[in-house]
């Protein structure tokens, strides 16, 4: 990992104790933090860090995660850009978490490819680097060997999202948990969201229903009594649901039972299979992202064996519908 003077120490923090720490049931790694520049390394937070390594520690990694970038308007070093570069050819993965964005999109590693960044600069990366296909409104973009995040707390959601890829979820949830974050939020979810959600179980009645829900999931439910119990028209009870940003799909007015998780935990269909189904023994699965179905019906009793789109090995469930 690249640390530069002026660094942020929450974007500094971040690989550090997803990647550096060391967290019962879930891999060891070698984490090596390497200084983009000589001397000490101060922080926006008034104290100074010194880095037992410089860009030669870049060597050999797997991994080169970029935390952040001190200031847009300010070109990376060339000695940084060509050791990403060297890097990237010789078969790392490259991560710019942030404005770390920036940072390979300067190298040049990102024409032609997908990217991200903290919203807010979003459309200043955008002018800068026009031959990037940059998106403000998802928390990372993973195009392989190259992967952006969105600001600030994005970069667990990736970091995450690397661990899970390398070494499955349940290693990733082990991580989550000693953390206290969800363990799982998909790349595609929105940055942020113009409407806030509910913040307490008490503020409205669409977040009473959650409470409910969440502990009856064994429960059947259906979207019109889910409406009436939120006191709403279906119509009012959907878009509502949809503004809340709720990771789950309804499959016309079928009876059905559904897993509501909290704002920032997704629902995938792995999940949803062992937390729900239909009564007939079909579930219904949510995938989002690229290449993905939205909402189906999937039949959970035969499953078989495939990789799933993030690398993990799971059940697969032959679509209905």
């Amino acid at each position: 990992m690249l640390a530069f003077d002026r660094i942020s120490p929450f974007h500094l923090a971040v690989p550090c104790v997803v990647f550096g720490d060391r967290h019962p049931g879930a891999p060891e790694f070698e984490l090596r933090v390497c200084a983009a520049e000589p001397g000490p390394l101060r922080t926006t937070a008034g104290f100074s860090v010194t880095a037992e390594h410089g860009l030669e520690g870049l060597r050999g990694a797997d991994i080169v995660i970029v935390p952040s970038w001190r200031d847009p308007d300010e070109r990376a070093p060339r000695a940084l850009l060509a050791a990403l570069n060297a890097a990237h050819a010789r078969g790392a993965r490259l991560v710019g978490l942030c404005l770390g964005a920036y940072v390979l999109a300067e190298a040049g590693l990102l024409d032609g490819l997908g990217a991200t960044t903290h919203w807010s600069f979003a459309e200043d990366f955008a002018r800068r680097y026009p031959a990037v296909r940059v998106d403000a409104r998802v928390l990372y973009v993973d195009e392989g060997s190259l992967v952006t995040s969105a600001g600030t707390a994005a970069g667990i959601d990736c970091c995450l999202h690397l661990l899970r890829q390398d070494y499955g979820a349940e290693a990733a949830n082990r991580v989550a948990r000693r953390l206290v974050v969800a363990p799982h939020r998909q790349g595609d979810q929105a940055q942020f969201i113009e409407q806030p959600v509910p913040g307490t179980a008490g503020d409205t009645r669409l977040a009473h229903l959650l409470d409910r829900m969440r502990a009856s999931l064994a429960a059947p439910h259906t979207v019109d009594t889910m409406a009436a119990q939120a006191l709403m028209s279906r119509r009012t009870f959907t878009r509502r649901f949809r503004q809340a940003q709720v990771d789950v799909s309804f499959e016309g007015g079928q009876t059905m039972r559904i897993g509501v998780l909290a704002r920032g935990a997704s629902i995938a269909m792995q999940g949803l299979g062992y937390s729900g189904g239909y009564d007939d023994g079909k579930g219904l699965g949510v995938w989002r992202g690229e290449n993905h179905l939205e909402s189906d019906v999937w039949d959970v009793s035969h499953p078989s064996k495939v990789v799933l789109p993030d690398g993990t090995q799971k059940e697969h469930w032959h679509r209905i519908q």
